[in-house]
């Protein structure tokens, strides 16, 4: 079912500004200050916002001491400098406002949500991505989720992957579901379309581990944990339907490392069609990495009792496997 929350007043760090509201204070550092780092020292003089939010009014250009713009958190005060802060809205502090948006939620009670993510929505407010958030949709379909961390969401999917994901409603039950994850007692079992035909054995399971890709920022890759820093990642294999061009896979998670499908079936040398950044085709039939989060399982943590879920496959990801041959029963799925 598609359902649409209400809105509810924006919210400013701290809870104290509108949006619009601009105030500029005077500041003295003292003794104290001396040799300090000014993101440190401004905490001292305006503790009533974070440092995170005040590290942003720095990047922003709102903070001058002894009237020059000073863009450095890491810029060192002395005791007899004066400045000016001006505290106003920043992305990052307006990115957790209600926004009104169509949710397709397959399961609510007053604990938990389980939601069937578009493709192309994004999860979490991050650079680039400040608004039109799931969270900000969860924080106008619910606002007791404005008094949860991440509004409730406890695991994500990325901007490009589609299904089912799990919301907490309550903090308690947050917390349950965190630990559930981390001990591996939710079960996600992911459809993907592999970018050539699969050859050698129809399961396998790649247990290699993840990290940031040290030749490219921008991606993850499968590391040596000897070499350079990442964290162990398991995942299951399955092959369901083979063709000349692509292969169609379930996949199973046993953790939830970031990009963990994407760059264990490039290990496998079958990068998902139409994941570019890992090496996967265009040319496949779908704009977006073939991926879809079609299985979630867990014991209700409040109830006990076991809950699991399917989502059926998304138009795009239907007509690619019909494109590439790959015999399918969605009703399966």
């Amino acid at each position: 079912m598609i359902i649409s929350g209400s809105p509810t007043l924006d919210e400013l760090e701290g809870g104290a500004q509108a949006e619009s509201e601009v105030e500029q204070r005077p500041l003295v550092f003292t003794a104290a200050h001396h040799g300090m780092r000014l993101d440190r020292a401004l905490v001292d003089l305006v503790p009533e916002f974070s440092r995170s939010y005040l590290q942003q009014l720095i990047d922003l250009g709102g903070v001058s001491v002894n009237g020059q713009v000073q863009v450095k958190a890491a810029h060192k005060v002395r005791a007899s400098d004066n400045g000016m802060i001006e505290l106003r809205p920043t992305p990052q502090s307006q990115a957790f406002k209600a926004e009104t948006m169509a949710l397709d939620v397959v399961y609510a009670d007053a604990h938990v949500l389980v939601l069937n993510k578009p493709a192309g929505l994004v999860v979490h407010p991050a650079p680039g991505n400040w608004a039109g958030t799931l969270m900000n949709g969860l924080l106008a379909f619910d606002a007791k989720a404005f008094d949860l961390p991440r509004a409730g969401i406890v695991h994500r999917l990325d901007k490009d992957t589609s299904g089912l994901m799990v919301v907490a409603r309550t903090r308690s039950v947050m917390d349950a579901l965190v630990k559930a994850i981390a001990a591996r007692d939710v079960k996600r079992q992911y459809l993907a379309i592999g970018q050539g035909a699969w050859s050698g054995a129809g399961h396998c399971a790649v247990d290699a581990a993840i990290g940031r890709d040290p030749a490219n920022r921008l991606r993850m890759a499968a590391v040596d944990l000897t070499l350079h820093p990442g964290k162990p990642a398991r995942t299951d294999f399955d092959l369901l339907a083979n063709a000349d061009r692509a292969c169609l896979v379930q996949c199973t998670l046993h953790t939830g490392r970031t990009h963990q499908i994407r760059v264990h079936m490039a290990k496998l040398m079958h990068p998902l069609a139409g994941d570019a950044l890992y090496g996967g085709s265009m040319a496949l039939g779908i704009g977006r990495q073939a991926l879809h989060a079609y299985r979630l399982a867990f014991e209700h943590p409040v109830t006990g009792q076991s809950m699991a879920f399917s989502a059926a496959l998304p138009d795009d990801f239907v007509q690619a496997l019909i494109l590439l041959g790959l015999k399918y029963n969605q009703t399966s799925f």
